[in-house]
């Protein structure tokens, strides 16, 4: 058991690595000597564990998608209130800072979709079950008569999520007026013209996750 312990920290310990290389290097052009650098172990160590680097990128990839699927549906489980688990859920879709490595390393998985298939495979279900996460959202909130939708509720869960992307993309950008709170705000105003709800934001939560420089 403590063998297999071991063995299951060094696989995480590995894909944190693996995350760091391509933040630093970018996700098309990291290579083996960089993930193991990254991890203090020699090349050989790494392919003990992953004998495929693509593998071993493939699932630090899934790790950091985690936050934005898994992570967001643990964190609006517990609130009743519909209004209130929309204003968690922008809130959450978005880069905590500029230097926001998940986020960052999402942007790079981007660029690569146009050559990379399964890259684009693995985007496109991210943004899927994001929009199915809005929409269950969305859908319980007009039953429960707290929401009046202005439109069919897809529709409006793959707009709040191409926002999210676009304006997750501007602020690690670094655009000069387009900060986490000013994305928030943006997001949140169609969302009031899409609900009919003036969802009112708490002040001084944070999205969920870590950053990495």
């Amino acid at each position: 058991m403590a063998t297999r312990k071991r063995g299951a920290e060094r696989r995480q310990d590995l894909i944190e690595a693996a995350r760091r290389a391509m933040f630093r290097h970018g996700t098309d052009a990291v290579h083996l000597n960089q993930v193991a650098e990254e991890a203090g172990l020699t090349s050989g160590a790494v392919l003990y564990h992953y004998p495929d680097l693509s593998d071993l990128l493939m699932e630090a990839h899934h790790a950091g998608m985690e936050r934005f699927y898994d992570a967001r549906m643990k964190k609006i489980s517990g609130i009743a209130d519909p209004a209130e688990r929309l204003v968690v859920m922008v809130r959450s879709g978005l880069p905590v800072d500029a230097d926001d490595a998940d986020v960052r390393l999402l942007c790079e998985l981007g660029g690569s979709a146009g050559r990379n298939r399964v890259y684009a495979a693995l985007l496109t279900s991210l943004y899927d079950r994001q929009v199915s996460m809005y929409q269950m959202v969305l859908e319980s909130g007009a039953v429960q008569g707290v929401f009046t939708l202005a439109g069919d509720s897809q529709v409006i869960a793959r707009n709040l999520v191409a926002l999210e992307d676009a304006y997750g993309y501007r602020i690690v950008a670094r655009h000069p007026l387009i900060g986490p709170e000013e994305a928030v705000e943006l997001i949140l105003a169609y969302a009031r013209q899409s609900t009919g709800h003036a969802l009112t934001p708490a002040r001084g939560h944070r999205p969920a996750g870590t950053t990495a420089g």
